[in-house]
């Protein structure tokens, strides 16, 4: 053996004896750090994104199934959360997703409940957001965002007894006001917290430190309503190397000295880095970091274990402080630290993560799903008005299976139609199964209310009704049926709305000779139209998709007819065949067809005040008169399709909107169209190409047009995605101004290619001029106004002046690369024959006087939302006006809710309380009549009952809204000056019984009642008297 060779064995043998005297040990980490005033504090905030459903169903996330698809088991994270928190009481985990918790909650023994329970009221487990879902921002309605809020929180409530505090809508594609101020402050919230915002926003807030600030989002209610607001300053996952999942990359602590690689200096120098650059960018000594992602903790351990490590060595290091926080200890901290921040108005659409990728598109992704979920919430709303008239039965039918759907469905991956196709069936199914047991309450809550009490044939009526939820493709088994002599059809319409209503109701029949009478036997004004081929088309080849075989017959015609229905409540018409001789019969529409021979003249459409003219030899709109307001303006109507980016850098898909070129649709063929004439309506239609059809209708006693169109199948053999859409043209002179809802509520003002916080560097001129519309849009100059409201979610913009542009459908053929991984290309299916998806649904044009187009778009946007509810029963002679009560209204029959004002959530709890929610549809100055102080009378709202308490509640009904008020933060806010006092309804007197409502308000409250009449025969039937 050399000497240097004996040297290095020497050495060897020495190490080695060194590493014999050092024992491995049991490490004990201090944990137990809370905030220190004079040091940086680092909050760690342990959590899990869990998706309720996107690229697996809800269920298959939480069972862990089709793991093929992403390895995520949401069972398995709670299993491994709440174990890791009882082995260390210094441990805390925020959970949100609560469609997710319940599931998991129902599934514990009462031991583990308890033991859960300890956690939540020790602070180490908390409930963040607290919905069913984290839900989307931009294409929900308000009432669907507050009742999936409002069923999260009563959960929490009964089961916990506690109140969420902070918002969490850490991974929503842009932010909306509504969610500010309605889902933040009006729910109770301290503070509100998202990742995703504009890159060029960001990167200026950075600079300027202003990613922490106080949101006042409804300018009527202003500061009453605001809410401390921080965006992370990149995403809603920790620093690079701080991710520690099973499979994650990042380095952990290796603190053994016995074994390799020990880094404890290495990771803590790294963490204090990572700590002073978030500092860099934040105000006050407190910044927070989010520990975890998506579908995170399935084994809890191996982030716990490393963060008990930070924490430890880190506070050793004594540089910076780490702690385990929630974000409501970090709201708590912020509030203390006395600082005066930023304010910040209006919202955060439209997003862009970087140049030329606006999230934009799913604004209108899945028209189809995005119109269900639209009809069903008002549905909804309408089926547990119902179901509290008769009163809530444990052992019957009920709403909550569309209750749980809807809630769900409200995610931010699911009504934004984003998710995976398989994955918006499964939504789609659970809604239809929630449906199909809802319509079975509806039912038999209008066969108890139209019940006689005094009516030997009362129980002969369980059963009878029938409803139509394919209506919208012209399909209804019970009116198209033959009646036979003596038989007659019965149809009762309910109106959910607090005030009454004079409608055209449509149905499709097989024959064209009926005579339609109101409940006292007077003759109703009725007309017969033909049905179409487009429409029939369409009817054949979705209801055997639906009901899995074709129609067993096929109507010929609608039969419209004018109902008056009174504020909640119901009106019956009888529909019997008319005798041959009868001149009272339903008038048979008159049509006439143009065709290539037609001169250069001007035909008009439009019974009432409201006339429309279309120049014969083009076929198309050119002008829009109203004789009663005297607007006349030039008009024009128009398709276009963006043929979607296919570029490899980023194309067009489910999120993203990127337009390589646009192309006018023109008409094919002569420029044909018919038009449809009666008393009540006439209607022009129009076969604009192959797969676009377009019937433009205008009731006589309107002064709106309502434009219904059916797109569909979009072509794309010629390997192009396209994304259709329409133009409203005036030739107002708008100045790159307009205005679109926020979630169906505020309105907001653009301006084309500028944004309010930033000087905006233009890459995408027409997708980064995109803006979600839910209620819809409208452009006004010094004289005049245009809106357009919708009937479900899309993107829209104003592109031109005087004009209004909204996309209407979408069929691409890339993946847009944001996580989805599949094409947006809808097919429907019948056994082996596939076709892309058509889209039926309308728009709603209306042009005014400065001013006075509110009034319009309020009104006739609650009526949207909430159609009449239709049931058919059949009867024989005269049997149900003898034994039914025909007329019914809950309310007291000389009242109806003021204009301004509506009932959007009334509802028996299972307390046996009453849910009541009132809003007050205008906002400051939006209407010189109506911007004002609405009273609503509840005595008159609740004749029969006796009230025997008024609790008002914040909105979520939670809590008390004198505890809320008392426990809200105050914030000292820069530049905070209020133009305007805020006005709000005051308290509610329990003598007088009369709520009132400011501008933009929304009041909850929970109703003890006593039962004092019962409804049917013993109430006046106002028919009668």
């Amino acid at each position: 053996m050399n000497p240097s060779s004996a040297a290095l064995v020497v050495f060897i043998c020495c190490c080695c004896c060194c590493f014999w005297e050092i024992e491995s040990k049991y490490m004990v980490y201090d944990t137990s750090h809370k905030i220190q005033g004079d040091k940086i504090n680092v909050h760690l905030v342990p959590h899990s994104h869990d998706d309720v459903g996107w690229l697996k169903t809800v269920d298959q996330y939480y069972t862990g199934a089709n793991n093929s698809i992403r390895g995520a088991c949401v069972q398995n994270v709670l299993d491994s959360v709440i174990q890791a928190l009882i082995d260390d009481k210094n441990r805390k985990f925020i959970y949100v997703e609560i469609a997710f918790f319940e599931r998991w909650w129902n599934q514990q023994s009462e031991l583990l409940k308890n033991k859960v329970k300890e956690l939540v009221n020790t602070g180490q487990l908390e409930f963040i957001n607290g919905g069913m879902c984290m839900h989307d921002e931009a294409t929900p309605h308000y009432i669907d965002l507050i009742d999936q809020t409002t069923l999260g929180h009563m959960f929490i409530k009964r089961e916990f007894d506690q109140k969420p505090r902070v918002g969490w809508q850490i991974d929503p594609f842009g932010h909306s006001s509504v969610q500010a101020y309605l889902l933040g402050a009006e729910v109770g919230f301290d503070s509100l917290f998202f990742a995703r915002m504009d890159y060029q926003d960001r990167e200026i807030r950075k600079s300027d430190k202003t990613l922490e600030f106080v949101w006042q989002g409804s300018k009527s209610l202003g500061s009453s309503a605001q809410i401390f607001t921080g965006i992370f300053p990149r995403h809603y996952d920790p620093p690079d190397g701080f991710t520690f999942e099973i499979n994650d990359v990042s380095p952990p602590i290796q603190d053994d000295v016995l074994l390799f690689d020990y880094n404890v200096r290495e990771r803590v120098d790294d963490f204090v880095a990572a700590a002073m650059a978030q500092v860099n960018v934040t105000r006050t000594n407190h910044i927070m970091w989010t520990m975890g992602t998506d579908f995170r903790y399935q084994y809890a351990v191996s982030w716990f274990r490393q963060m008990d490590k930070f924490i430890h060595y880190v506070n050793q290091d004594g540089r910076v402080n780490a702690l385990y926080s929630t974000p409501s200890i970090y709201t708590d901290a912020k509030n203390a630290a006395n600082e005066t921040w930023p304010l910040k108005t209006d919202d955060f659409f439209p997003y862009a993560d970087k140049a030329n990728t606006y999230w934009t598109g799913y604004f209108t992704s899945r028209p189809t799903f995005k119109g269900y979920v639209r009809t069903m919430s008002s549905y909804y709303l309408a089926a547990r008005q119902l179901e509290f008239y008769k009163g809530r039965n444990s052992s019957g039918p009920n709403t909550n299976a569309l209750a749980n759907a809807l809630a769900i469905a409200q995610h931010h991956d699911a009504v934004s139609g984003t998710q995976r196709e398989h994955v918006a069936a499964d939504y789609a199914l659970r809604i239809s199964k929630g449906y199909a047991e809802a319509s079975e309450l509806v039912a038999s809550s209008l066969e108890s209310l139209t019940s006689s009490r005094s009516s030997s044939n009362q129980e002969q009526t369980v059963g009878v009704f029938q409803q139509c939820p394919l209506l919208n493709i012209s399909y209804c088994p019970a009116s198209e049926t033959d009646l036979p002599d003596g038989k007659s059809l019965v149809v009762v319409t309910y109106n959910p709305l607090g005030w009454k209503r004079e409608e055209v109701v449509r149905i499709p029949v097989s024959f064209d000779d009926f005579i339609v009478t109101d409940s006292n036997g007077k003759v109703v004004e009725s007309q017969i139209l033909p049905i179409f081929n487009a429409s029939l088309n369409m009817r054949s080849f979705h209801v055997k998709a639906y009901n899995g075989k074709s129609p067993s017959s096929t109507p010929q015609y609608w039969l419209g007819f004018k109902a008056s229905v009174p504020p909640l409540g119901f009106s019956t018409y009888i529909i019997s065949k008319a005798e041959k001789s009868a001149d009272t019969s339903s008038t048979l529409s008159t049509v006439w067809t143009s065709d290539s021979t037609s001169s250069n003249e001007t035909v008009v459409v439009g019974r009432g005040h409201l006339k429309l003219h279309y120049a014969t030899n083009e076929g198309k709109l050119t002008r829009y008169i109203n004789q009663r307001s005297l607007v006349e303006e030039p008009l024009e109507h128009s398709f276009s399709y963006y043929s979607g980016h296919n570029g490899t850098d980023q194309a067009s898909g489910a999120y993203i909107f990127r337009p390589s070129d646009t192309f006018l649709v023109k008409s094919e063929g002569q420029n044909a169209f018919t038009i449809v004439r009666g008393p009540l309506m006439d209607e022009v239609h129009q076969q604009i190409n192959s797969w676009i059809y377009q019937v433009t209708r205008l009731y006589k006693e309107k002064e709106h047009v309502e434009v219904e169109f059916t797109i569909g199948p979009i072509p794309v053999d010629d390997g192009v995605g396209k994304e259709i859409t329409t133009q409203v043209t005036t030739a107002l002179k708008t100045n790159k101004t307009f205005y679109t809802d926020s979630n169906g509520r505020d309105f907001i003002k653009r301006v084309r290619d500028f944004r309010s916080d930033w000087d905006l560097q233009v890459n995408e001129p027409v997708a980064g001029n995109y803006y979600p519309i839910n209620l819809g849009a409208y452009v006004r100059d010094e004289n005049m106004e245009l809106s357009v409201l919708v009937d479900r979610a899309v993107g829209g913009s104003s592109l031109v002046d005087g004009q209004i542009e909204l996309m209407l459908h979408r069929r691409l053929l890339y993946d847009d690369g944001k996580g989805v991984g599949e094409v947006l290309n809808e097919t429907i299916c019948v056994q082996n024959d596939c076709k892309g998806l058509v889209v039926q649904g309308k728009y709603y044009i209306r042009i005014d006087p400065i001013g006075d187009g509110a009034k319009w778009r309020r009104t006739f946007g609650q009526e949207i939302y909430s159609p009449l509810l239709l049931a058919f029963a059949e009867q024989d002679g005269d049997d149900w006006k003898n034994s039914h009560v025909s007329f019914f209204s809950m309310i007291d029959e000389s009242y109806s809710l003021p204009n301004n004002t509506a009932i959007i959530t009334l509802q028996e709890l299972e307390n046996g309380k009453v849910l009541l929610r009132l809003a007050h549809l205008y906002e400051v100055g939006e209407d010189k009549d109506y911007s004002s102080i609405a009273s609503v009378e509840l005595k008159k709202l609740f004749p029969n009952r006796k009230i025997n308490k008024v609790t008002e509640m914040n909105l979520s009904g939670n809590q008390e809204r004198d505890e809320m008020e008392r426990k809200k933060l105050k914030w000292s806010v820069k530049d905070s000056s209020e133009a305007k006092k805020i006005v709000r309804g005051g308290s509610v007197d329990p003598e007088k019984l009369v709520v009132e409502l400011g501008p933009m308000e929304i009041r909850t409250f929970f109703i003890d009642l006593d039962y004092l009449r019962m409804f049917g025969s013993e109430r006046k039937d106002a028919n009668r008297a």
